[in-house]
């Protein structure tokens, strides 16, 4: 992969235009087993002698993608600073294009949405723009037939969605807003449970979060963690605002939870009881869902010899009774999985208040929904390995053709 623009060299004399690559390229290169490294050392190179958001934007992709975040965001805030508004897509056989306007925050990958994988293939034009601290009037905005806030929750985003609120209360019926920013606020660890926990049919684990002192208290005698939590050992701990397991542990014991603070520098935790989710073979199943206007599709499912799941991994690779497990599950969710539980899942959808939500879960051995985490920002795509999982492109397929035709009858313009 390399430096995508009109003219074959970029330098000062030669007149070129740079072309977005955008997260659904540069995700599928790395998802393929590509090596961003040239592609990263030719935009430095470029933007060292060219003031190009594009190309800037591009390259904090690029840094992200190679788990450097401190020079991606870097560089983020410099493209932001240049420019706020981005066309990220634009149709190509619609003279006509519905027009979509994500509103996003500064961050990482996981501070919006990742909508661009669930609109790739979608002929729209799609805009993205930048809410951060500066002035800004619903008239600055532009043109558009439907808003979706991008920005997730979490403590950096708040300012952010509260900003959006504002913006997008003086704007009228004509433009419809696709997941209210005060909805979005909703999905936290700890107001998801205060939300959803006591539903029947779901199972949710008591999330408090708590600051480092109370949990050192707690390791002391000073605090007594434990009854908040249940009174009994193991439970999970991880640093607010991490996602996709990162510092997430189950401690035993008092001294493991010492030995877990010791190796971690986080100011504040997420602290719930630990919930044995497994199965009869002793397999541990869990699955991502994504409502979207009210109806659930599976994205995936995750079986694994550990607690915690993530996917795609080596086990479900290795073990192909697994991946039949997972075809067999989107085969027949319409007429079971989500006949079982669709209760629970209404209840998400009209408590949420959220147009598009996706959450993890599992099932308990007495028949119930067990959230563990529900969020806008949860990552759905199309690039697994088609040769290994090929039951799961078809599925995906639908859950983009839903996304788009909800944006297209927000807009008032169904297919």
């Amino acid at each position: 992969m390399s430096i995508n623009q009109t003219s074959p060299t970029p330098n000062a004399a030669t007149p070129f235009t740079y072309r977005l690559l955008g997260l659904p390229v540069l995700l599928r290169e790395v998802t393929a087993g590509g090596d961003l490294t040239p592609l990263g050392a030719q935009l430095l190179e470029y933007v060292r002698n060219h003031d190009d958001p594009d190309a800037l934007l591009d390259l904090s992709l690029v840094l992200q993608l190679k788990y450097q975040k401190p020079a991606a965001l870097a560089v983020q805030a410099q493209a932001i600073q240049l420019r706020r508004h981005y066309r990220l897509k634009q149709a190509s056989v619609d003279p006509a294009p519905l027009k979509v306007l994500a509103l996003k925050a500064p961050g990482d990958l996981m501070a919006n949405t990742p909508f661009e994988c669930l609109l790739e293939q979608a002929d729209l034009q799609i805009e993205a723009f930048y809410i951060d601290d500066q002035p800004l009037q619903p008239s600055d905005l532009p043109a558009h037939d439907v808003i979706l806030v991008a920005a997730c929750a979490s403590d950096q985003n708040a300012e952010v969605l509260v900003r959006i609120a504002t913006l997008i209360a003086d704007i009228g019926p004509a433009a419809r807003v696709l997941n209210r920013p005060g909805c979005i606020g909703r999905t936290t660890r700890d107001a998801a449970y205060a939300l959803l926990g006591a539903e029947p049919g779901i199972c949710m684990a008591h999330t408090l979060r708590l600051r480092r002192e109370q949990v050192l208290d707690a390791i002391a005698g000073r605090f007594d963690l434990p009854a908040a939590l249940g009174r009994d050992f193991p439970f999970i701990i991880r640093p607010v605002g991490s996602h996709a397991g990162q510092g997430l542990v189950k401690v035993a014991d008092a001294a493991s939870l010492a030995q877990y603070l010791n190796e971690s520098d986080a100011a504040e935790y997420y602290v719930a009881p630990f919930i044995d989710y497994s199965d009869a073979d002793g397999l541990f199943r869990k699955y991502r869902i994504v409502i979207i206007d009210g109806k659930p599709f599976v994205c995936h499912m995750g079986i694994s010899s550990e607690w915690m799941v993530h996917y795609p991994y080596a086990e479900m690779i290795a073990h192909p009774e697994r991946r039949q497990e997972e075809a067999d599950l989107m085969a027949t969710f319409d007429t079971d999985f989500a006949v079982r539980h669709r209760d629970a899942l209404q209840r998400i959808a009209d408590l949420t208040g959220l147009d598009y939500v996706g959450f993890d879960c599992a099932e308990t051995s007495d028949g119930r929904l067990l959230i563990f985490e529900i969020a806008t920002g949860m990552v759905v795509h199309d690039m697994d390995d088609s040769a290994t999982f090929p039951y799961k492109l078809p599925q995906i397929q639908r859950v983009f053709a839903a996304f788009e035709a909800m944006l297209r009858r927000a807009a008032g313009r169904p297919a």
